[in-house]
């Protein structure tokens, strides 16, 4: 991949803690269709409600490693033992299933992608979203990222992605909160001395924007790396 770099203007953030036990609330979500939801649309949910109002109309990129692949292997067993499969669970198993809970929520038809891309996800999910934004600046865009390790049955993941869920406004109606700079390069020397490295795009991009420090993360396909500017210049 050739070396790539960008900056977005990001308006409101919202990150679920991976260290939380509890479940979200999710309360702008009509009550039976909350009993429906995974833990992980929850967390999706969640900072997306946080990031957007329901007047808002936005575009919205949801990424997941994984997806619903904890659904998706409820159904298998029960296929496995011989158990009619949900017709709700089957539709809501897909990977896109959180873009469309959250357009019929907030009765929004704007465009929706889901992407899934390994342990980069995350960083891809980003590139889209400000693909997006340079396309059409004067329309909003709501990047959604959630995620939670794979069930046991499915052996060592390499690179497994940590429980949790952020969101990412870019809006120029709104003032920017700061400017998010990322960058892709190819692995020749690994991260930037003053950048610190983490396991997980994840855990990077959340000290990134919660403590203003560049933060890296190196993968096969390069090193990834953001770093956080306050305000709008």
């Amino acid at each position: 991949m050739p070396d790539l770099s960008w900056t977005m203007p990001v308006a409101r953030w919202s990150f679920w803690s991976s260290a939380s036990e509890s479940v979200p609330e999710v309360a702008f979500v009509d009550p039976m269709m909350r009993r429906r939801l995974s833990a992980l649309s929850r967390m999706a949910l969640k900072v997306a409600g946080d990031c957007v109002d329901v007047q808002t109309r936005t575009r919205v990129v949801f990424a997941s490693r994984h997806g619903e692949l904890r659904r998706t292997t409820d159904i298998l067993r029960d296929i496995e033992a011989n158990k009619l499969v949900s017709p709700n669970a089957f539709s809501l198993s897909v990977l896109n299933a959180m873009t469309g809970l959250f357009g019929i929520v907030r009765g929004d038809r704007s465009p929706a992608t889901a992407l899934s891309a390994g342990a980069a996800t995350l960083g891809y999910a980003l590139l889209e979203g400000h693909a997006l934004h340079t396309e059409d600046p004067d329309s909003a865009v709501l990047i959604v990222y959630a995620d939670e390790p794979a069930d046991a049955r499915y052996g060592t993941v390499e690179q497994e992605v940590q429980r949790g869920a952020f969101a990412l406004l870019l809006d120029a109606s709104e003032a920017p909160q700061g400017r998010l700079a990322c960058s892709i390069t190819e692995n020749r020397q690994g991260p930037a001395a003053q950048a610190r490295e983490f396991a997980t795009q994840s855990e990077a991009l959340h000290h990134c924007l919660s403590g203003g420090e560049s933060a890296a993360w190196q993968g096969s396909g390069g090193t990834w790396q953001w770093s956080w500017h306050v305000g709008s210049a």
